[in-house]
């Protein structure tokens, strides 16, 4: 057994993908089978998205797909989504777990006493990099049962399609006592904007920019689960299932100043983002959807109920995304608005620079003054 211990960890690499991804199914379907996605479902998402579409060209002036082809919506269950969001994610959080992977590799040739000795020695090391896997692996599991779209979080992803989860779009029109098309449509015109948005060079340049240079600076401490397993019988596997079986001991320092540096600078870019698809959302939302108001509710106070799954990965990636920021987001878009009209916010995605500073973000009219005397 110690032998395939150590093959195991030698072969895995610094994260464990596979046992984050089995977790993350797990969770999604909560131990049950879980059915396709209805046909006529896809037929419904794909005529909703003809027309979102074309709304969001017209109200933005953005290309919404390679080519000036029409962007795919991409009915999928929780588990599939799950399956996705974490491969999509994983060149993001790879810095990480090869910061986690530095470790001594355990010596296969070792006789009994002394492998199993340097095993039980390093155990607080090499349980990290699972311990991650186990906290990423749940906590998109759970999101899995609440996201609408692949763009809940804004993190830019390489692909021509948007993946959405019926079922939980179909769970939220019920919960708040809507008509699903209408949740279905806001879906399709937010998710839309949003990949019009994300897909832009400069933009998806920035944001992966700073989304990496936050994740590259963490600073994982083993120790937690280092103490934790000092007092463990190795022989005693009851005792070792129940000692590892609570992530609290992977936990980072407190944030350093690089982090907040980035952070600071990736709300700002966010809530701009956020802002400028909610205006559009809105606009096109209140000329397509006939009980507008309630949804715009309804989606307000989703927003407010975060859970934990939410919570872990804001924390991994800097990410701010309640009520707060999407309120300062608007801020912004209305300040632009009120001195340079809606063409204004066209200078957005002009380029890298184009994009706001956090103290812009606060103050629109130093934004605008900027661009026009660079454009001078």
């Amino acid at each position: 057994m110690l032998g395939d211990l150590v093959r195991m960890f030698n072969k895995t690499g610094p994260m464990h993908w596979e046992l984050a991804r089995q977790l993350a199914v797990a969770v999604a379907t909560e131990g049950e089978a879980e059915p396709n996605v209805d046909p006529v479902e896809r037929i419904r998402f794909e005529e909703l998205g003809r027309i979102a579409e074309m709304h969001v060209r017209e109200a933005t002036g953005l290309d919404t797909s390679s080519g000036g082809g029409s962007v795919s919506l991409r009915p999928l269950g929780r588990a599939a989504w799950a399956g996705e969001t974490l491969a999509a994610w994983q060149p993001l959080l790879d810095p990480l777990a090869d910061m986690l992977g530095k470790t001594p590799i355990l010596d296969a040739g070792q006789d009994q006493a002394e492998g199993l000795a340097s095993l039980i020695g390093s155990l607080g090391k090499i349980m990290g990099p699972a311990m991650l896997g186990l906290q990423l692996g749940s906590a998109i599991g759970h999101l899995s049962r609440r996201v609408m779209g692949q763009y809940d979080f804004p993190i830019p992803r390489d692909t021509g399609r948007i993946d959405i989860v019926p079922a939980n779009i179909s769970a939220f029109a019920e919960n708040w006592s809507l008509v699903t098309d209408d949740v279905r449509l806001w879906v399709c015109v937010n998710q839309i904007t949003l990949h019009a948005v994300l897909r832009l060079p400069a933009v998806r340049s920035r944001m992966l920019d700073l989304l990496g240079a936050y994740v590259g600076a963490f600073r994982v401490d083993a120790s937690g689960i280092e103490e934790r397993l000092s007092g463990v019988d190795p022989t005693d596997f009851a005792a070792l299932q129940e000692a590892l079986a609570d992530p609290a001991g992977l936990e980072r320092e407190q944030e350093s100043q690089v982090q907040t540096d980035n952070r600071v600078k990736l709300e700002a870019v966010v809530a701009a983002i956020e802002g400028f698809v909610d205006h559009v959302t809105e606009n096109v939302g209140r000329r397509l959807i006939g009980q507008f108001g309630p949804l715009h509710e309804a989606l307000r106070r989703q927003r407010l109920e975060r859970e934990n799954g939410e919570a872990f990965v804001e924390q991994l990636f800097g990410l701010q995304l309640g009520q707060e920021q999407f309120d300062r987001g608007a801020a912004f878009v209305a300040g632009v608005i009120e001195r340079a009209g809606e063409e204004g916010l066209s200078a957005l995605w002009r380029s890298e620079s184009s994009l706001p500073t956090p103290a812009e973000v606060d103050a629109p009219g130093l934004w605008l003054e900027r661009l026009s005397w660079e454009g001078r």
